[in-house]
């Protein structure tokens, strides 16, 4: 039960952090490394283990909740950030991040799954080909949907995403489901519930999704966030929710530690939606390009990534770390889908078009009465 590890590793980076501590005499003359990562996505003691492991170094840590979220602070200075492969892109043509310097990630180098070098990034082939030059998978998911099977009916072994996302769109769920505050991901789903790729720009097609959307709000009172949503999904008051695959073991986690046995939820994935890769990265502007890397490499351990992975409930790109999962977990294909089931998968695309016309549709909706 996750509330057990929580005690432990709560008394672990107190310890851990005590021993790094004493390692500083007088003031603290420790370097800052700045990290931005999504909010609960990393394990509690990681950061004193690693500041345990590399003393000089003093981590201040920062959270967001989305890509979109997060694009707007980067004028500020971070010397390690996680964005999704998409914004990795963007952050790429706009040269908001700068190549990483493979001699300084050894682990990278012995643990990356190899899968991630035959991924497709972007759209542009030769920007996919890119990507890894400057961006190191952390954890990745897919985006499917988790529903209460003693609430929600969604047949056995089904891939259509016009049965599976029905169960977000239909009025008689009105009040029991959850929406991703994210434009991409809410966004992609009312394109996959229609049978459009999630990177259309055609106008009829987001046109179509923007009414649906604009619908699902003012029929269902659907309740929007992010991490709100898995404790909402764990103690019922949800029966529904688009979610990441990782978010799924988080709510198993979560169901455990309340005790609730009424509650059974599942997870299906629907073919033409989402693969999700984020990924570290350190900015133009990062003051700290040593310690990014030390950063990076250590996550690449691997008793850290298994606790990453394990913690977080993301899959790992680690293959050290895998081989040490539970086989439930290692060997469930929504977690870890095979190359078959990743080519019926989309990545989100990224462009300035893309970025503003997606943006112009999600203020829509959330402006709509």
């Amino acid at each position: 039960m996750k509330s057990l590890k929580k005690v432990v590793s709560i008394a672990s980076s107190v310890a851990l952090l005590a021993v790094s501590m004493m390692s500083v005499t007088g003031c603290d003359d420790r370097q800052e490394l700045i990290i931005y990562n999504w909010g609960e996505y990393i394990a509690e003691d990681t950061i004193a283990k690693f500041e345990a492991a590399y003393p000089q170094y003093k981590v201040i840590y920062r959270t967001f909740e989305t890509n979109e979220t997060m694009y707007p602070n980067l004028d500020n200075t971070y010397d390690v950030i996680i964005p999704s492969e998409y914004m990795v892109c963007r952050l790429i043509n706009e040269e908001r991040i700068q190549p990483l310097d493979m001699s300084l990630l050894p682990n990278v180098q012995q643990y990356m799954d190899p899968m991630f070098n035959d991924l497709q990034y972007a759209q542009d082939k030769s920007l996919s080909d890119e990507v890894l030059d400057y961006a190191i998978p952390y954890l990745y998911c897919t985006v499917g949907l988790v529903y209460d099977a003693n609430r929600i009916e969604v047949p056995e072994g089904t891939t259509d995403p016009e049965v599976i996302w029905d169960v977000v769109f239909n009025s008689e769920n009105e009040g029991v489901v959850g929406v991703y505050d994210s434009m991409r991901e809410s966004i992609g789903v009312a394109l996959n519930y229609l049978g459009y790729s999630i990177n259309t720009m055609d106008e009829d097609e987001l046109q179509e999704a923007l009414d649906l959307l604009i619908a699902q709000k003012a029929d269902l009172n659907p309740t929007y966030g992010v991490d709100n949503l898995k404790d909402k999904m764990a103690s019922g008051e949800l029966a529904a929710s688009i979610a990441w695959s990782g978010d799924h073991i988080v709510m198993l986690d979560r169901l455990e530690e309340l005790g609730n046995e009424d509650i059974d939820l599942q997870f299906v994935l629907p073919e033409g939606s989402n693969y999700s890769v984020d990924m570290m990265c350190v900015p133009t502007n990062a003051q700290n390009y040593e310690g990014a890397h030390a950063f990076i490499n250590f996550m690449y351990e691997p008793d850290v990534a298994l606790e990453n992975c394990e913690y977080v409930g993301y899959s790992t790109p680690n293959m050290a770390a895998r081989d040490m999962l539970d086989p439930e977990v290692a060997n469930n294909v929504y977690y870890y889908p095979t190359a078959e089931i990743f080519a019926t998968l989309e990545v989100y695309y990224t462009s300035s078009e893309i970025e503003a016309r997606y943006t112009e549709i999600w203020n829509t909706v959330r402006a709509s009465a």
